[in-house]
């Protein structure tokens, strides 16, 4: 049996891996799963900017409409958007079309159960299981009893009025803010300019042709400049799908997820707002958040990569702030998955507050140095237990010594082998180390 789902959804190329066919298939059965149940089922569908969106948003509404169950489409809108409103509108299921900070010639599908969370991987493979099947036998109503498609022009500001109740006042503040030509584009000058801000912004035209080139979350150069160029308080970056953000401190320096995390955990914890003190993270995370854990009197807990595992864990635990290095950041009591925007307010929040600037604030997590190599690779299968490989990895840990760490794992989402080394070495020692084993995993996984 194929694969479709990876660690963030279905991925890969709109118009060839990612076929309407395929769309059309998989609307059919997540709306026979997840709607048989309700007496009125209806899905909520958003996408981001990419050309193919509105391709795939017809071909996965029609296979919904196909098994009875009707469609609200919201447009362009973020991630964390269509999660929320999956559960304020009391929708069956959600489905996002993005494919994140991904190349624009990607697209996904991302659905959402009708509580705003991911589908965990048990349903997610029963799916998947299905679509292999060679036959169909779902149901195929006819007249009045076929789905309908809607356009719903208003759930948008139910959103924007969640943000707001979430937001401070952030009068006085000048920002810079990159939109990645993606979903951002739509409501981040407009929030942040209601709550008082002045707001330089760059790359907020929604284009799909353009959406994440040499911009937003995952190349913050241009963003770095504006802040320099325009005495910026801070800048803040987000990807095409606006569910993580990098900030920019107003030195231009970059912000990542580990250090937003810190300042936010710091915060939380000393407002009693970090339940049982514990911050969620995955193994990617830099290891001087377990330095400012223990300095702090917090805890540090790590999943595999992934921001669905770092949900799990903290609704398994009931912890109120996780997140990734790449910018995904969960604020479970306002949100049921990474929100960039949401994130933003948050870390705004902080700023205005403490009166201090972001460099201070981001100060405070002293990292080991750590270096990450993303190899391409022509497979992303069998790599662990390649002996060769594994022996690479063996000499390389032993380099690196007792408090040295290797992580190499597969991309969820591309053809990509990720080699993480982190050690309190010189960093062009460990970038010779890591890319002589990226070299090695190369050779071996042609």
């Amino acid at each position: 049996m194929g694969k479709l789902f990876g660690t963030d959804g279905i991925r890969g190329v709109a118009n060839r891996d990612l076929t309407p066919e395929l769309a059309y298939k998989i609307g059919r059965i997540a709306a026979w799963k997840l709607g048989r149940d309700y007496a009125d089922p209806f899905f909520v569908i958003g996408r981001d900017t990419r050309l193919s969106g509105s391709m795939l948003e017809g071909s996965l509404a029609a296979g919904i409409n196909s098994v009875g169950v009707n469609v609200r489409l919201l447009g362009v809108i973020s991630t964390p958007g269509v999660a929320y409103l999956t559960k304020s509108l009391q929708a069956a299921a959600g489905v996002v079309i993005s494919a994140s900070h991904n190349p624009i010639e990607d697209n996904g599908l991302k659905i959402f159960y009708s509580s705003g969370y991911k589908l965990p991987d048990a349903l997610e493979n029963e799916i998947e299981s299905y679509y292999f099947k060679e036959e169909d036998n779902l149901p195929r109503p006819e007249g009045p009893q076929i789905g309908e498609t809607i356009i719903d022009k208003e759930a948008m500001q139910d959103y924007m009025e969640h943000l707001r109740k979430a937001a401070p006042s952030l009068n006085g503040l000048n920002l810079a803010v990159d939109c990645a030509h993606g979903a951002a584009s739509r409501v981040a000058g407009e929030l942040l300019q209601k709550l008082g801000a002045k707001v330089q912004m760059l790359h907020d035209h929604p284009d799909g042709s353009l959406i994440n080139v040499d911009c937003g979350a995952t190349e913050t150069g241009r963003l770095r400049e504006e802040v320099i160029k325009t005495g910026s308080d801070l800048g803040l970056a987000f990807d095409g799908d606006a569910d993580r953000l990098i900030a920019v401190d107003e030195k231009g320096n970059e912000v990542d997820g580990d250090a937003i995390m810190a300042i936010c955990a710091i915060d939380m914890a000393t407002r009693g707002l970090l339940h049982d003190n514990t911050l969620v993270t995955t193994v990617m995370s830099n290891g001087g958040l377990d330095i400012l854990a223990e300095k702090h009197g917090l805890k540090v807990v790590r999943t595999r990569v992934g921001d669905r595992y770092v949900l799990e864990k903290m609704v398994e635990g009931g912890y109120s702030l996780g997140g990734e290095q790449s910018g995904h950041i969960i604020f479970s009591e306002h949100a049921t998955t990474g929100d960039g925007l949401l994130t933003a307010l948050q870390l705004l929040k902080v700023v205005s507050e403490k009166q201090k600037p972001l460099s201070e604030l981001a100060s405070s997590l002293e990292r080991l140095p750590q270096v990450l190599v993303n190899q391409k690779v022509a497979t992303r299968e069998g790599w662990s237990e390649n002996p060769k490989i594994t022996e690479a990895i063996e000499k390389v840990e032993r380099e690196l010594g007792d408090y040295g760490r290797v992580l190499v794992r597969p991309s969820g989402t591309e053809a990509k082998i990720r080699v993480m080394l982190e050690a309190p070495l010189d960093e062009e020692k460990l970038n010779q180390y890591a890319h002589q084993l990226a070299e090695i995993i190369a050779k071996e996984q042609t």
